[in-house]
């Protein structure tokens, strides 16, 4: 999907309504345009996802940035694609429901209860901003250790020390990648709050990831699950208007919000598996639903195992830890060829998926933020129109 195309289509799609809502219309020729701005909204939300779905590579061991065949599902470059991919729709969406309109047009039924519901998801929504920020911290500490482990092994010749140098590493890597949200009720108030620190495993403590800045009875998933709340689809004549765009970007933020919870280690992640509804009649919904039932069932994969995040390359590097751990058991010196070739290949598959991440995460983050500034700009901006709204309809003294 080239970058520029997409740009100079919304740089068309966004000077076109700018130009409009400055011309002076009928209202019948107004009415009609307006219909095809809404129409065209809705085709760019369908061709965005659609595209996130046709150019996710299935196999994600063979996906490089080279590759032709597309980004790994939840990998740290097709995030970033999901995160432009919502900076797009929400530069469109203002542009179709606010620029150059009647600030008094978004205070009448059915907007005046739509709209509230779509400022509220943007301010939950900042938490989980927060939330998957703190979570792409931890999975830096994750990349040192696999760095630590790389360089040990990297060594020639392979020795004692040099081997159990990386299983130590490996080894703390492993148990950080464990999910102890089962053991939350046990341990009540002195639960620790440090994802993937384990009771009795002294290498997961000496390596904890980080602990959370936010709230100690914050959740994840009860977050999204507010977010969903009231996410109905507009019906009747509703479903022509204005309505239908707002009911629109309320979905591409919850669903942004909810890959990357499913992705990113989070505080309380238990009960996110279940994904909200959309319904299958609207076609813009289609690929949507398709990238939701791919990353549901990935999730069913790893939720029996605990894993504290679907993110691509944590998932690699937990396979590849758990490999190098057995050869560290069962190292001797001098080892047999095939198997020292083996392990290279494991070792320098390892360093690639440090490296993706020492080149992709600090980027991710910068959009998590960008994505953090353009929610809060944009509340602040509809708030702004309704207050104009209040102010023309009260009547002077």
């Amino acid at each position: 999907m080239p970058a520029t195309t997409e740009n100079n289509n919304q740089g068309s799609f966004l000077g076109r309504i700018s130009i409009r809502r400055n011309q002076v219309m009928s209202m019948d020729g107004s009415h009609d345009q307006e219909m095809e701005d809404l129409e065209l909204f809705q085709k760019h939300i369908g061709d965005r996802f659609s595209e996130l779905l046709s150019s996710t590579s299935e196999d994600s061991s063979s996906s490089s940035s080279s590759s032709s065949s597309g980004d790994a599902l939840l990998s740290i470059a097709w995030l970033r694609r999901l995160l432009d991919e919502f900076l797009c729709c929400e530069a469109e969406f203002k542009a179709v429901v606010l620029m150059g309109r009647d600030p008094s047009q978004i205070t009448k039924p059915p907007l005046d209860k739509l709209l509230p519901d779509l400022l509220d998801r943007g301010v939950k929504s900042l938490d989980v901003c927060n939330a998957v920020t703190l979570g792409l911290d931890a999975v830096k500490n994750l990349q040192r250790l696999a760095e630590i482990a790389v360089a040990a092994l990297e060594q020639t010749p392979l020795g004692d020390g040099q081997v159990r140098r990386a299983k130590k590493a490996l080894s703390a890597l492993v148990a950080a990648m464990l999910n102890d949200d089962s053991n939350a009720a046990a341990k009540g108030t002195e639960r620790t709050r440090s994802f993937g620190r384990r009771a009795g495993n002294t290498n997961a403590t000496k390596y904890k990831s980080l602990s959370w800045s936010m709230a100690k009875n914050w959740s994840a998933a009860k977050q999204i699950h507010a977010m969903m709340s009231n996410l109905t689809a507009p019906r009747g004549a509703e479903s022509s208007g204005l309505a239908q765009p707002m009911y629109m970007m309320s979905t591409v933020l919850v669903f942004v919000m909810w890959t990357l919870v499913a992705a990113v280690p989070c505080q309380e992640r238990n009960g996110l598996g279940t994904h909200f509804p959309l319904p299958r009649q609207l076609g813009w919904a289609q690929p949507m639903i398709g990238l939701q039932e791919k990353i549901a069932e990935e999730w069913k994969k790893k939720e029996k195992k605990g894993n504290v995040g679907l993110l691509e390359e944590m998932q690699r590097m937990d396979k590849l830890g758990q490999s190098l751990i057995e050869f560290a058991d069962s190292f001797q010196f001098p080892t047999e060829t095939e198997r020292m070739d083996e392990v290279k290949k494991h070792v320098e598959e390892l360093g690639d998926i440090c490296k993706k991440m020492e080149e992709g995460l600090e980027p991710l983050q910068q959009q998590i933020r960008e994505v953090f500034h353009r929610v809060v700009r944009s509340r602040t901006e509809f708030l702004l129109a309704l207050d104009q709204a209040a102010k023309s309809t009260t009547p002077a003294l």
